[in-house]
């Protein structure tokens, strides 16, 4: 291959192995990092190898040097802390609407940030939730779907169903297609929610996303309306969730002291 191309392709290896498999407690010996870059077809030695280091740092990735007989290489910034991998992980563990597969699939994906080495760790640390999960596996195209509707101005059809006591899906109104504006997506009391109104209505209304099945985007523009250009999204969920619905107003109430926690 040409010097630059296989050049810049080499320096893109180191980064690639010093971000996966090393961190402040995990060096890896300039011996290993260019056995590791021999096994990948990259000629290199010691004198190329720190100027590729040195490329990588004036370039904004920040590699670490601890300097023995054989230096030794890291890379400690990472975008996540252990912290917040482990809040990711555990938030996708409890999530209903996470089939059990996309659920695996999720937390070895987010166990990767932290580096090859930190995620196996990670991996171990995985709390096994009382939930019972979605079997809907389309969860995420609805929610790319949702997405690309908003983001092209276009209302989106689909059908909406409940499962039956054998699991089986049951169509809403006679297998009826919705078609409607879609506003947001909201997530509220474990379940995944679009946020939206239909024109004959107008008033905001919201569908449970793992219930929706042959979602398309529209042909149609959406119809504006004040509830997406003037209402608060976090308004339009304190009033559609966990509540009936009626007239908002100011209420005064007494509780024991008991339930301090839960009012």
């Amino acid at each position: 291959m040409p010097v630059e191309k296989g050049q810049r392709l080499k320096l893109l290896k180191v980064w690639e192995i010093l971000r996966q498999e090393t961190d402040e407690t995990h060096p890896m010996s300039s011996v290993e990092l260019l056995k590791r870059l021999e096994d990948a077809g990259f000629k290199c030695d010691r004198r190329t190898l720190y100027a590729d280091i040195q490329a990588l740092n004036e370039s904004g990735y920040k590699v670490n040097c601890v300097r023995r007989k054989t230096n030794e290489y890291f890379v400690e910034h990472r975008e996540f802390s252990m912290a917040e991998i482990q809040i990711l992980m555990d938030a996708v563990q409890a999530a209903s609407f996470v089939t059990e597969e996309k659920t695996k699939l999720l937390v070895d994906k987010i166990a990767e940030l932290a580096g090859s080495r930190k995620a196996e760790a990670n991996k171990k640390n995985v709390v096994a939730f009382n939930t019972v999960k979605s079997h809907n596996e389309d969860v995420f195209g609805t929610v790319a779907i949702i997405t690309q509707a908003l983001e092209q101005g276009k209302k989106i059809e689909y059908r909406y169903f409940d499962y039956d006591t054998s699991k089986r899906r049951v169509f809403r109104k006679e297998n009826k297609v919705y078609k409607v504006n879609p506003v947001a997506t909201i997530f509220s009391d474990d379940k995944y929610y679009l946020l939206c109104y239909d024109d004959k209505h107008g008033n905001p209304s919201h569908y449970r996303i793992d219930r929706m099945a042959e979602v398309k985007v529209s042909s149609e523009d959406i119809t504006p309306s004040k509830i997406s250009e003037l209402c608060a999204i976090q308004k339009h969920k304190r009033q559609l969730f966990g509540m009936f619905t009626g007239e908002e107003c100011e209420v005064s109430f007494e509780a024991d002291n008991s339930l301090i926690d839960t009012v």
